[in-house]
């Protein structure tokens, strides 16, 4: 080990010169020293899954280790070099090349999966190894590593029979499914195999329901209307009701299962609430509660858009008497809704069904699903309403603030969807929160939901926020949420408050803050027009997004184009100031002198566009711009435009996904001018999954998508083509 130059190499902190200390300390007698050392190197030499020069420099030390009957946590450093093969494998199936520790292109990811390849026979010996801890975690790395489809195929099958615990088997058979999508040799035999298990009355149920869900993964053509059903009834089996007298101990080993209870302590008062919070979902996350799951979430991603069969299933899960079972199944029905399209009242329903006073661990979950949900969570509204007013009742007037953290989570996990569908039965416990300052943090965005209460709401919001420190250097958590639940509660008595704000972020420099206080101020509009004083001057800022910004709420607060397009001028010409853009279409036909310039940026983006696309680097590619600068032409020049922006919307759109929702909203505003678009909105309203997952809020765009394109096409498809090709 000596004998490296660790300083040269890296990990995701830099030089790797503390490596070697934790390496020698994952064999320290000391177990908290053991502890420490694996927890670095996953920390840094394993950051996040990545793999560093320093990560491969280690594996022959971590091969030693394992290797060494001595070694004090073997399982865990086979464990370890799972996570490096398993890291390496998926990774070298998208990178051929990535730039390494030195900036300069490297094949690490490739060079490391093949360095565990060569290991293959160290897997097979872990395997079959004494320690079952040892073999538990080795039993993957013989899907991963070897590349001889039959003797693969005949170790997996050999360990099934050898193995007595559930969950190695159905490790067993989950391995055999990632060795047969890896090597195309593996799949007839172990095609075979899964039939076998699945049909034999005399294997146990857990492995016939793990042959069953890892043939539809790896066989889809073997997914038929008999499949769904045979998994319900082996679920059964699995999970048999339990007897009335069995009930209350059945109750208190899912609550150690679940790993929660009432009495939860506290969290350091040093840490912010919010940040505790993140940590606590960051540990929820990915953790799987019943023994199942893993093989239902496989059968859900392999059903697909076969959603009969995912509903049909999901009931069940959501109805069983197993509570993690039950617990596990809310996020996977939450990942149906929101990613596919279509009639979820059914699930959504069960859901709101999971919201069980006596179970608080469960009904933050399923009120947390809900919340995700938007407007989605309709169907459940009477239940979050009657789950927050239940609690209400038995712990006022201070549900909200319960010293039990779980079922506090749960009560405000609640409140918080009840307030996002605008429901005011969450009004008593956001005043609680706001008024007593515990979690004050998670009230403010639902507070602004509810608009219709904002003569109470407002003025608590209003004494938080003028509450804050500029001279911190950060505020603080939820400076911005302030800002956008004041515009949205739209009281005018936060405009002196905004104002003041402005000041004071001005004075301390504090142009991120002073940025969203004036985008603020700008959604009150003419109601705003005191702070014009205040944001006039900003208008000469030398932040260009201040700059931005203070243009912008000018023109919102005074509605005077003489004055704010002669700035506008200015700022269109940094490069892509896409809230610039976005101005200059909000101003209009006022807009006109800006014209030239914005036919300048869509005529060089789109040669930029062009250019990279010839070069085959169209990831660099900047649609958003294109979009933003089409739309602004038509929304000051109107219908002259439409042959420069149509065909320009409509290939941004087909280039770009994620941009759907803009592109929609400005076919919207054109009139009949967008028919030759009907064919794209036709798909894209008939495509069965939602838009743009991956983001905060996606579900709400997606349903607006959905109204806008009806609207659309309501209004086109009786009117003629007008285009000539339409005319001819």
């Amino acid at each position: 080990m000596d004998s490296i130059d660790w300083a040269s190499l890296g990990h995701a902190y830099g030089p790797a010169d503390d490596v070697p200390g934790w390496l020698r300390g994952m064999v320290s007698p000391d177990p908290e020293i053991r502890t420490e050392a694996f927890g670095n190197f996953y920390g840094k030499v394993l950051h996040q899954g990545s793999v560093y020069s320093s990560t491969v420099a280690s594996v022959q030390f971590l091969f030693a280790m394992a290797d060494d009957p001595a070694t004090p946590d073997r399982a865990e450093v086979v464990a370890l070099l799972l996570s490096i093969g398993r890291e390496a494998v998926h990774a070298e199936e998208i990178y051929a090349v990535i730039c390494g520790d030195d900036g300069e292109d490297s094949t690490i990811y490739p060079d490391t999966a093949s360095l565990m390849r060569e290991h293959a026979d160290a897997f097979v010996a872990y395997a079959v190894d004494s320690d079952p801890q040892v073999r538990r975690a080795a039993i993957e790395g013989l899907g991963l590593f070897l590349d001889d489809a039959e003797r693969a195929v005949a170790l997996l099958r050999n360990r099934l029979t050898q193995e007595n615990g559930v969950n190695e088997r159905l490790l067993v058979v989950q391995t055999m499914a990632d060795l047969a999508l890896r090597l195309p040799a593996a799949a007839a035999p172990t095609r075979a195999w899964f039939d076998a298990l699945a049909d034999s009355d005399s294997t146990d149920p857990d492995t016939r329901l793990a042959a069953l869900a890892h043939r539809a993964r790896c066989a889809t053509d073997s997914i038929d209307d008999q499949t769904v059903p045979a998994v319900i009834a082996l679920l059964r089996q699995v999970t048999p009701a339990p007897r009335p007298e069995q009930d209350q101990a059945r109750g208190r080993r899912e609550s150690t299962h679940l790993c929660t209870c009432e009495t939860d302590p506290e969290p350091d008062p040093g840490v912010p609430g919010h940040i505790a919070a993140a940590f606590d979902d960051l540990e929820r996350h990915g953790r799987v509660h019943a023994p199942t799951t893993p093989l239902l979430t496989a059968l859900h991603e392999a059903l697909g858009a076969r959603f009969d069969d995912r509903k049909v299933l999901l009931t069940e899960q959501l109805r069983s008497p197993d509570r993690a079972t039950r617990y596990d199944a809310i996020d996977m029905a939450r990942r149906l809704i929101t990613s596919w399209r279509g009639d979820h009242t059914h699930l959504v329903r069960l859901i709101g069904d999971c919201l069980l006073p006596g179970d608080s661990f469960t009904a933050a979950a399923a009120a947390e699903a809900l919340g995700s949900l938007a407007s989605l969570a309709e169907p459940a509204r009477e239940a979050l309403a009657t789950y927050v007013i239940t609690h209400l009742a038995e712990h006022r007037p201070d549900a909200w603030a319960s010293p039990h953290r779980a079922l506090r989570r749960a009560h405000q996990q609640a409140v918080v969807a009840l307030a996002g569908l605008g429901d005011e039965r969450a009004l008593p416990s956001l005043l609680v929160a706001l008024d007593t300052g515990t979690d004050a943090w998670r009230s403010v965005d639902a507070a602004g939901r509810l608009p219709q209460a904002a003569a109470e709401l407002a003025p608590r919001l209003i004494r938080r926020f003028a509450a804050i420190d500029y001279a911190r250097e950060r505020p603080g958590f939820g400076f911005t949420s302030f800002t956008i639940a004041l515009s949205r509660l739209g009281d005018p008595a936060a405009v002196p408050a905004l104002t003041d704000a402005l000041r004071a972020a001005v004075q301390h420099k504090q142009w991120h803050i002073a940025e969203a206080v004036l985008k603020a101020l700008a959604a009150f509009g003419l109601r705003a027009a005191s702070a014009l004083d205040t944001a006039r001057p900003l208008t000469e800022a030398d932040n260009v997004a201040l700059r931005t910004a203070a243009v912008s709420a000018l023109w919102e607060l005074e509605r005077r184009p003489e004055e704010v397009v002669p700035l506008l001028n200015g700022l269109l010409e940094q490069h892509r100031n896409t809230d610039a853009i976005d101005l200059a279409g909000r101003i209009g036909p006022a807009a006109a002198p800006v014209l030239p310039r914005l036919r300048q940026i869509l005529d060089e983006q789109l040669a930029q566009n062009a250019h990279n696309e010839q070069n085959g680097s169209t990831a660099l590619n900047d649609w958003w711009t294109v979009i933003r600068v089409a739309s602004a032409l038509w929304d000051i020049d109107g219908i002259s435009q439409a042959d420069a922006v149509l065909p320009v919307l409509l290939d941004a759109w087909k280039n770009n996904d994620a941009s759907a929702h803009a592109v929609i909203a400005c076919l919207d505003r054109m009139g009949p001018a967008p028919h030759p678009a009907l064919p794209q909105i036709q798909a894209a309203l008939a495509q069965p999954h939602r838009y743009d997952q991956r983001w905060i809020g996606a579900v709400t765009l997606d349903l607006e998508i959905e109204r806008t394109c009806r609207t659309i096409l309501a209004r086109l498809q009786d009117l003629p083509d007008p285009s000539p090709a339409g005319q001819e």
